[in-house]
Parts: structure tokens; sequence; C-alpha cells
């Protein structure tokens, strides 16, 4: 198993130069491999990143002699990058390559033979050592590691190969979660929790700071200050959302031996005008990313259902509920007639159908993240009873 860890590096001045600069050769690079691919693909060609490192190779030092101050992995790495994105475009799994911003996602690479890492403190090429936060949690056999800038602040990510790497739970219950705006998420147990809403709760500042910098003369002084101010205030928000993602689905994976979620179609969802701000900072599909690689950690088997009728039917009798709004805060069956919170009935809904899967499969065949339907598993009458 290969996990990563993600420490908050503490450099000198001189050793945060170093990162800018490494950080803006990685990004040219990148640049220009992408024209370059461009550029030989509309002529009919099909370039390769392979292709395309050879051909910057024979030409890097005589054209950009600059170069020669960045580790050559700071310069190595785009290639593949690039080869990879391309890769994800072409089976229609990811958008086209873009070029990259100066000042967004500022990283770069670095292979495990380069650096060398020691209690609280790492050595890096041509920069010596630097002090880390907080020492590295795992043990094994380091891969490589990626510098990235959020904001001012710079990290370093160490991805290492740890064997079996597994955390004991506490208890090996099932749940189901309602993933909604109100409740971030409803469980199947009855329980509402709720989230931050960090980009709402810092809206106005967030706008105010925006305004300031676009009145700001570009290229001036001020105007850096300012995109650094915001850049704060974006990371801030991030990091609010992203601990309160980290803590929950964490301790869902500790909790369960299996977590059943719904299968929701974020990207169509988020192009709802009214819904997208509130969409967006509810992160569900990170929350689900974070469900799935923890629960490899704990052992547990996150299934993903069908989110078709989890609402409507009766968590009860099955009876399905066609005249259903969205005010409809309490779930009322004219069959057996249960009265129920909305949000409750659709997590109960989706911890039958997730426990529904695993018993029908079997623990043994089902591997970590699966999609069960509503027509499997004996579910289907879920999917065809309605009210008379």
């Amino acid at each position: 198993m290969t996990l990563s860890h993600k420490i908050q590096l503490d450099p000198t001045v001189k050793q945060r130069i170093y990162f800018a600069k490494a950080a803006g050769t990685s990004r040219f690079v990148y640049n220009w491999a992408l024209a370059e691919w461009n550029r030989l693909y509309e002529a009919g060609e099909k370039p390769t990143g392979y292709v395309l490192e050879k051909n910057f190779n024979a030409m890097k030092y005589k054209e950009f002699p600059w170069i020669k101050e960045i580790h050559r992995d700071a310069h190595k790495r785009p290639f593949t990058n690039l080869h990879l994105a391309f890769n994800r475009f072409f089976q229609k799994k990811a958008k086209r390559p873009t070029f990259k911003k100066k000042g967004k996602r500022d990283a770069f690479y670095m292979e495990n033979y380069v650096f060398r890492v020691d209690g609280s403190r790492i050595r890096l090429p041509r920069i010596g050592w630097i002090r880390l936060t907080e020492p590295l949690r795992f043990a094994g056999k380091i891969n490589y590691a990626v510098v990235s800038r959020k904001a001012d602040r710079w990290f370093i990510s160490v991805s290492v190969d740890v064997g079996e790497y597994k955390k004991p739970r506490v208890s090996d219950n099932i749940v189901g979660v309602d993933l909604g705006l109100t409740s971030f998420a409803t469980l199947s147990t009855g329980e509402h929790i709720i989230a931050p809403k960090p980009l709402r709760t810092m809206l106005s500042r967030l706008q105010k700071r925006s305004r300031d910098h676009s009145r700001k003369q570009k290229g001036s002084n001020n105007k850096k200050k300012s995109a650094m101010r915001l850049a704060r205030l974006h990371a801030e928000i991030g990091n609010v959302r992203s601990d309160f993602l980290h803590k929950l689905s964490t301790r869902l994976c500790q909790e369960n031996q299996l977590i059943a979620i719904e299968d929701l179609r974020v990207r169509n969802m988020i192009k709802n005008r009214k819904l997208s701000r509130a969409i967006a900072d509810a992160s569900w599909s990170e929350f689900r990313r974070q469900l799935e690689y923890k629960a490899t950690i704990f052992g547990t088997q996150v299934v993903v259902v069908n989110p078709r009728n989890t609402s409507k039917a009766c968590s009860n009798c099955g009876c399905i509920k066609e005249t259903l709004s969205l005010s409809d805060r309490v779930y009322r069956c004219t069959e057996c007639g249960v009265e129920i919170d909305r949000d409750v009935n659709a997590a109960k809904n989706i911890h039958t159908l997730g426990s529904r899967e695993i018993q029908a499969c079997g623990e043994s065949v089902r591997p970590v993240c699966k999609k069960a339907v509503l027509a499997e598993a004996g579910t289907r009458k879920l999917s065809v009873r309605r009210a008379s």
C-alpha cells in the first residue's frame, strides 16, 4: 500500500526563492511541452512524453541556460505528467490539458534518491536541510516527493510504500449516509452532521478582497500583496473544509465495517446556478474520495448505491411515494403510516441497499468500493411498488 504524508515546511528566505524558481521551471517546461505537443499533433504526428523530453534535452541548455540553476527532476517530471494527462483525455476521463498559470498550484517533483528525511528535517538538493513542522508519519520505502505552495506556505508530500498497513476499527456497524446541503450528512442512525460551510461564512470577506485586488494597478507591489491576501483567504477556506472532511471520513471508517453512500452526479448537479456554490462548498466528491482511500486502511467496505427513489421509498415498507417535493421535510407513508425525517428515511434506504448488496454477493468477493443498484440483491421492491 502506498500512502502520502503532506507536511508543512519552514524554509529560509533563500530556500523560498529556490522553491519559487523550481516551481516556475516545472510550469515553464510543462507549458513548453504542451505547446510542442499541440504543434506536432496538428502536423499529423503522434507525440509522446518521451519524444518531447528528448527534443527538450537536446536544446535546453542552449536555449534556456538559466535552467541549470534548478535540479533536473523539476524539469523532467512535467513530460510524464503531460503524457498521463493526454492519456486520460483520450480515454474520456478528463478534460484536455491546458496551460498552467503562474501562481496557481505551484509545485515541483523530486525522485527518492535526491532527498533524505531525518526526523523533523529533510535535506533537499542544492538548498540543504529544511525543518519540517512534524516528522514523517509513515515508515517504509520512500517513492518520491512533491513540494507545493498554498498561498505563502510551502508543503512537501512524501509518498511511502508501507506494505501491509491497517488500523483497527472501534466497532463493526453498518451505516447508510445521505448527503445534502442543509445537513452535510444524515446517517441511518438518525444523526445529522452539519458542515461548517466556510465559503458561505467567509463569502463577504472573499468578495471584498477580490474587489480590492481588481482595483490594484497591474504589476505593482500592491497588486502582489493583494493577491497574497486573497490567496491566504482561499487557503483558509480550503483548510476549514478539509479539516471537517478528514475528521468525518476518518470517524465513519473507524466506526463501521460497511459504509453505503449514494452515487451522486456532482458534475451535473453543479450546473444548477442556484445550488452550484453550496454544492461546491460541500465537496461531496472529495468526501467520497477520502472515504474510499481510508476504507482500505481500516478494512472498511464502501458501497455506492443508485440514488434513484432513495428519498421517495418508505424505509419501513418499501412503498414509493411519487408526490414528494423538496419542501416536504417529513416523510409520511400512505401505506404503513410511518412518519420519519426525510433525510433519515433516505439514509435508511441507502443502508438497506448497501447491506443487501453485501449479503447477496458475499464479503470475500466484494471489493472496497462497489456500486449497488436498486435491481440487484433483492432490492427490486424499492423501484416497482407504488402507493395506491
